[in-house]
């Protein structure tokens, strides 16, 4: 496994400074992260629910339908949603009428209320260790809704997380590197990965975020 300035390097010379430099930007900070309502959280992760398998421009162009049918993912509202409200959703012309991913809005919203003991969304999500990333997306895949593969890591970027997206050109590299030999599904390959991002992270000030960003443009 090379080093990360090795691979940096690649980069850097398939997309020049500027770009590199644009792309390097840091994620926020855990205290920033930490004010950012709940109900944010909640919106966030439902688009990264409908974007999956859905044009992502179909969501956006709906996406104030969204925030009215859900009350502004008002988290308390959502996560005690009755069958009206609910059925109300299906025949809404304004949001995308799939059933299955509608009732992850109330689980999502019942598992951020979860939260809500331990500090909140904003302080367990932006206080996670990146060290330790592939535990924070086992705690969304286990106690959320449809936040498995990629749908979490998207929503975590977005919402300025530190975070690695495995897209396509991001295994590819770690696939390069040695560090594992197919998309890494099982939890052992997860652990390789974030083994290797650790160890990255350590030959540098980068974090999940840059790093995954460099590896993305390396090929």
């Amino acid at each position: 496994m090379r080093d990360i300035q090795d691979i940096y390097a690649i980069s850097l010379a398939r997309k020049g400074e500027a770009t590199m430099r644009d792309l390097l930007t840091p994620a926020k900070s855990a205290a920033d992260l930490a004010q950012i309502p709940e109900d944010r959280w909640l919106a966030q992760l439902t688009k990264g629910v409908f974007q999956a398998g859905f044009n992502w421009k179909v969501i956006e162009a709906k996406w104030d339908g969204f925030e009215k049918a859900f009350k502004g993912f008002d988290v308390g509202a959502c996560a005690f949603m009755d069958d009206e409200w609910f059925d109300s959703l299906l025949s809404n012309k304004a949001v995308v009428r799939n059933g299955t991913k509608l009732a992850t809005v109330r689980d999502n919203a019942a598992f951020l209320m979860g939260l809500r003991d331990q500090g909140g969304a904003g302080h367990v999500i932006g206080g996670w260790p990146s060290t330790d990333f592939i535990g924070l997306l086992d705690l969304m895949k286990t106690n959320g809704a449809r936040l498995g593969g990629t749908t979490a890591q998207y929503s975590l970027r977005f919402m300025g997380r530190d975070s690695w997206v495995m897209s396509a050109d991001v295994i590819a590299r770690l696939i390069a590197e040695g560090v594992i030999d197919k998309p890494p599904t099982s939890k052992g390959a997860q652990r390789a990965v974030q083994a290797a991002f650790n160890e990255w992270m350590d030959q540098s000030d980068y974090g999940l975020t840059q790093i995954s960003r460099i590896l993305a443009t390396s090929l």
